[in-house]
Formats: structure tokens, sequence, C-alpha cells
């Protein structure tokens, strides 16, 4: 992964609110720290960042310039709106060249399993330690022809060179199973109707209450008479 180059520019005014005025001003709120450093507030092109991220991918390596001499930095965590998708905030990590770091890789799957299989990835990503500068875009597990029964876990899987795994080895990355049938599916889904009729509830003789009836079939009582009171003009 090579080092992208961008330009920031200094905040000088924190909190929500700040946040949200350098969004509306088309830039993106983030923080540079890391290797004794001070923390180091600072903002970016939406629109460059965002190109950044969607060419790089989560585990960008940038060299960020105009808050002083320019910093190798890692992105360590990007914020997103839940609903929208914009980019709320950056984290951003000072790094040395030739330096290990530790970060989270997806994991993808390559070719096609053996028919009448069904694959599950337990596993969207791998915790490994990795050079700065050599992070691995994503990680492959082949599984094509992959017969049922099939289990690939986190130590069988070929990492890249100079990459170690931090992730437990015995965790379960992929695992081909067999695949439901159509009549399997539909006895599943006539199981679950059946159950859901007999959990329906019922009264204590075997009608639905009707909304607006007392217990004794009449018309509801009035809570305030029940009490003996009487609304008065002011109520």
């Amino acid at each position: 992964m090579a080092d992208v180059k961008i330009a920031a520019e200094p905040r000088t005014e924190f909190g929500k609110g700040a946040a949200r005025r350098t969004r509306r001003a088309g830039r993106v709120p983030a923080v540079l720290y890391g290797h004794g450093t001070d923390p180091v507030h600072l903002s970016f092109d939406t629109v460059e960042f965002a190109a950044v991220m969607r060419l790089n991918g989560r585990n960008a390596v940038l060299t960020v310039s105009g808050v002083g001499s320019p910093q190798l930095a890692l992105t360590k965590s990007v914020v997103r709106d839940p609903i929208k998708g914009f980019i709320e905030h950056v984290d951003l990590v000072v790094v040395r060249r030739g330096e290990k770091v530790t970060v989270d890789v997806r994991v993808v799957t390559l070719g096609e399993a053996a028919p009448g299989s069904l694959v599950f990835q337990n596993e969207d990503t791998l915790s490994i330690e990795a050079d700065a500068l050599n992070i691995p875009e994503e990680i492959s597990v082949v599984i094509d022809g992959a017969a049922i029964g099939t289990q690939i876990t986190a130590g069988e899987i070929r990492l890249p060179d100079g990459s170690t795994l931090l992730t437990d080895p015995e965790a379960l990355v992929v695992n081909v199973t067999e695949a439901p049938t159509e009549d399997a599916m539909e006895e599943e889904i006539d199981a679950e109707g059946a159950g859901v009729e007999e959990d329906a509830p019922e009264s204590e003789d075997g009608e639905g209450t009707q909304r607006g009836e007392g217990s004794d079939g009449g018309a509801p009582e009035d809570p305030a008479a029940a009490e003996g009171e009487t609304p008065g003009k002011d109520d």
C-alpha cells in the first residue's frame, strides 16, 4: 500500500458545534496523534478525503501536510453517519517507515464451493501486524470446489509476506455446509407458522376481549366516578 499525500488545515475550535460547522464548510474534522506527540486537530477537504478512502481502503497511509512538517499517518478510525453515510470524523496515528502496526484487514472468498453447498463467512476481518507501508488491502481465501464440511480457520489462511496473525488461529472464518432443500425449507416455514398459532393468547372463556368492554361486558367504568370524584370546571 503506497502512502498518499493530502493537505490539511489546522482547527482552532472544538466540540460538537464546531465539528458541525467544519462539516458544513465542506471539510472533515480529524485528530492526529501518536509517538508521544501532542494531538493535532485538523481538517481535510471532504471530497478529497472521501476519494482517498475509496481508492486506498480503510487502512490508508497518508502523508499529511499543512500542519507543520509532513507527517506519515495511518487512518485508525473513520466515523460515518449511520443514516446518510458521510464521514463525520477521522482519527489518524503517526507512524514511522519500517514500523509494524496492528490493523484489521477485510477477508474475501474466491471461487465457488461444491454444488449443493452453502458458504458461511464467520469473520469479515482478520487482525494482523504488518509493516506500515505494506498493509494488504484484503486477505483472500480460496474456496473453489470446497466440499461440504470444509472448515477454514484463521491459522490456515495464508497471509501476505511480512504479516503476522493476531486473531485467534482457531477462530472459524469459513464454514461450508450442505444447502437446505426446498422441501426442508417449506417444512421449517410450516413448523414456524404452527408454532405462532399455538402461542396465540386467548381469554379464559376462549374468546378475545373486545376493547371498551368492562369485566361484565357492559360499558367501561368512569375512573373518576369509581373514586367518588366529580370533575370540576377547572380540570
